[in-house]
């Protein structure tokens, strides 16, 4: 191909891996890509423009996060909904409850019911990341009396009860294979910005580990959580646990800006920044096989004109005959 590219150049583009595939997103516009049991390959392409489109808000350091973030919660959801639709029970027949809950809600159903599921998983995130570390922390209040110590003592069991659920999740047989394509989604994204041709033997090549991962985002989430809560401090304890539910906007916030600042530089510092992400990212991330790179190529492409950003941001054409692996 020529002279090889050794400086990444932010590109734009984000996903998440699916249930047997990939999505992108490429500003308002977002694509999944799933391999169905048949082994073909579906792709949707839909629009979503978020839930603060066209806000002041979305110009604000700090404010923007809390939005991305929900936004990225919704669309996160909604990918997994469809790539799980192809491997659903077709045989499965619909409970009194459903018809219900349908008759109740109509054409809007299944989106108030992703609603509802969304709820219930922030629910149960906030209770095991935020209130277990503390409740377990306060059992120790008789015998450690440095409020200093205690804040460090929470913040730890925090990132540890976060590194064990990654680790006992990646366990299982269908998170293994999410994993595989949540590496899939990460070269084809360090393909592009490395200014190489998208093509299964350039990505199968490329580095499963990126800086604006989700991974790093959340690990970023429990550091910042750390710091606020060893400064930020009440008496009441169920002030401390509503505070620390409180918080999660502004923590969101913070760590938006920092995974931001690592998707758009390199230097030392960002770099340093980004290793805890990166190493964690070893974790949730698997090597995948050429099919599903296949599947996240399809997802780039239907969002994502890779070759006209190579010649803009690397300054060259792309020939054909590079496209041969």
């Amino acid at each position: 191909m020529g002279k090889k590219k050794k400086n990444m150049k932010y590109s734009g583009i984000g996903g998440q891996a699916v249930l047997e595939g990939v999505m992108m997103k490429n500003k308002d516009q977002y694509a999944v890509a799933v391999r169905k049991p048949n082994g073909e390959i579906e792709v949707e392409i839909e629009h979503y423009v978020g839930i603060a489109h066209g806000s002041k808000l979305l110009n604000i350091p700090f404010v923007r996060g809390i939005f991305q973030f929900i936004d990225s919660l919704i669309l996160g959801m909604r990918s997994l909904n469809y790539s799980a639709s192809f491997y659903e029970d077709e045989e499965e027949k619909e409970t009194a409850a459903d018809k219900a809950f349908n008759r109740m809600f109509k054409d809007k159903a299944d989106q108030v019911f992703g609603a509802i599921v969304l709820i219930i998983s922030l629910a149960i995130a906030i209770g095991i990341f935020m209130v277990l570390p503390y409740y377990i922390t306060s059992l120790f209040e008789d015998y450690i009396r440095s409020a200093s110590f205690m804040a460090i003592i929470e913040g730890v069991l925090r990132i540890v009860i976060f590194v064990l659920y990654v680790l006992s999740i990646s366990l299982m047989k269908d998170i293994r294979r999410v994993y595989q394509y949540h590496g899939a989604e990460h070269k084809c994204i360090s393909c592009i910005e490395k200014g190489r041709p998208l093509t299964v033997g350039n990505v199968m090549k490329s580095s499963k580990q990126h800086k604006r991962c989700g991974t790093s985002f959340l690990l970023f989430v429990m550091l910042v959580s750390v710091v606020l809560f060893f400064f930020i401090r009440v008496e009441n304890p169920v002030y401390r646990v509503l505070l620390r539910i409180a918080l999660i906007p502004v923590i969101a916030g913070i760590s938006y800006e920092i995974i931001r600042l690592a998707g758009r530089s390199n230097n030392i510092l960002v770099r340093i920044i980004s290793a805890p992400g990166m190493w964690m990212q070893r974790l949730t991330t698997k090597e995948p096989d050429e099919s599903m790179v296949e599947v996240a190529i399809a997802a780039v492409e239907a969002v994502f004109d890779w070759k006209a950003y190579l010649y803009e941001a690397f300054g060259y054409e792309v020939d054909e005959s590079w496209m041969q692996d």
